[in-house]
């Protein structure tokens, strides 16, 4: 195209880079990720106080040391117990980073729970699912200092990647990678 005026060459790379954006999103959508994408995440473990700052995903591979490294981060933190989080709720997270441009860390309240706690947290609370994706390592409970609880809900309303609930007299929003569906106040 080297004769082409500049203007046409900005309207096709534009468009290029408009059709490159919509496939990577769309592909999102499907919880596939793009060959030559890398994909990273942190986290800060409010009960433990430990942190992690790991690439999980890289030349079109989940990496399954980053993987365990997640995994033991987000065990239960009353039990010990630790079972293997999804790598597409990692996806979902990494996505809605993306999409509220996050550098900061996920601040976590809850990742894996064990069927006990689990058990114990549903006879406290109305609010705790019996059956809950936390104990299949599906499901966590997210905020982010700076970031408007409202505005992390938004976000994750969008991606329509799960379950999503507002806890906002509890200041945090739950996300899962089980069917798409809305609950919080």
């Amino acid at each position: 195209m080297p004769n082409q005026p500049l203007s046409s060459r900005r309207t096709f790379l534009r468009m290029m880079g408009g059709l490159t954006a919509g496939l990577a999103v769309s592909s999102s959508a499907l919880g596939k990720i793009a060959s030559s994408q890398e994909r990273s995440i942190a986290f800060y473990n409010l009960h433990t106080g430990e942190s992690l700052k790991t690439t999980f995903y890289l030349d079109g591979h989940f990496l399954p040391d980053s993987l365990k490294e997640v995994s033991y981060l987000l065990r239960d933190h009353r039990t010990d117990e630790m079972c293997d989080m999804s790598p597409q709720l990692l996806t979902l997270l990494g996505d809605l980073k993306n999409r509220l441009g996050i550098v900061k860390p996920f601040h976590i309240i809850s990742g894996y729970r064990s069927p006990a706690t689990n058990n114990m947290l549903s006879q406290k609370s109305d609010g705790v699912a019996k059956k809950s994706l936390h104990m299949q390592g599906k499901a966590i409970d997210i905020r982010i200092p700076g970031v408007e609880i409202k505005r992390l809900h938004k976000g994750a309303l969008a991606l329509k990647g799960g379950g999503v609930g507002l806890y906002s007299n509890s200041d945090f929003v739950h996300l899962d990678v089980g069917r798409v569906r809305y609950w919080g106040s």
